[in-house]
């Protein structure tokens, strides 16, 4: 049997949202997508994420939210990262830290998905090592599971391709996030493993990485703080669609995906 596993790159603020509330459904339908990940940790306001977005873009058809570094930006979210295992965040935080960084689910088709958050160290605040909390974590998933996800939040693309070599044969598919820039990079690894550097954005690409470009520009120019703001034009959805073998747990396709509004 082929699953097919639909992953969405970091939702920045309402367009984001608005532009998943608009095409996901259609997408999900067409590409007949099996189980579906997004990355959410800039979804409120284009930093965080609250309870009531949460529950909004699980009414999309999401089976599973990843976030990263700004998990903790809307303190609000921590009860329900407490109790609702459909909410990740990075693995290698300290174990004191709220909620969980992997979860196993069950789908529609009667396959179990399992899916490990995972953020890097390179150019980011210190944390524990991503590749050793990989490891921890891949001993305590069942063998029954075939199909692992790992959304891997870093910011140097060395790091993340490392990851990508470091979990060939071990997981089904490795994805990046955080950058807000897609990657043209879509392989199969030889042991069998889908990858790409960074899947992109979901929210408006007339900016710069989402946010007002005029807000940017003075920041850089004059090294004076400013809001950023949540820019609003060119929204697209962005992401990556990864074909698997749901018995071998071997991904056979990966095609990245955008989506106009």
């Amino acid at each position: 049997m082929i699953f097919r596993i639909l992953c969405l790159g970091d939702v920045v603020g309402r367009p984001g949202r608005d532009v998943m509330k608009k095409h996901l459904p259609a997408l999900l339908k067409n590409e007949q997508v099996d189980f579906c990940i997004v990355n959410a940790e800039n979804a409120a306001g284009g930093s965080g994420i609250i309870p009531e977005i949460f529950n909004e873009l699980m009414s999309y058809g999401i089976q599973c939210v990843t976030t990263g570094d700004h998990i903790w930006k809307k303190k609000e979210i921590i009860p329900v990262i407490e109790k609702d295992q459909r909410l990740l965040r990075p693995a290698n935080y300290p174990l004191e830290a709220a909620g969980r960084g992997f979860a196993v689910y069950d789908t529609a088709k009667g396959i179990q998905v399992a899916v490990l958050n995972l953020q890097g160290r390179v150019f980011m605040k210190p944390i524990d090592c991503p590749f050793k909390t990989a490891d921890d974590i891949l001993e305590q998933i069942p063998a029954s599971v075939r199909i692992i996800i790992c959304d891997f939040h870093a910011e140097a693309t060395s790091e993340k391709v490392a990851m990508g070599w470091y979990l060939d044969g071990r997981v089904s598919f490795v994805f990046g996030t955080h950058t807000h820039i897609q990657t043209a990079d879509e392989t199969i690894l030889p042991q069998g493993t889908a990858y790409i550097t960074d899947l992109g954005m979901t929210g408006p690409y007339e900016s710069v990485i989402g946010r007002r470009v005029d807000k940017v520009l003075h920041t850089l120019i004059t090294s004076m703080p400013t809001t950023f703001d949540v820019a609003e034009g060119d929204v697209r959805i962005s992401g990556a669609i990864a074909a698997i073998d749901a018995a071998t747990g071997k991904a056979i396709e990966i095609k990245r995906i955008v989506v106009k509004n």
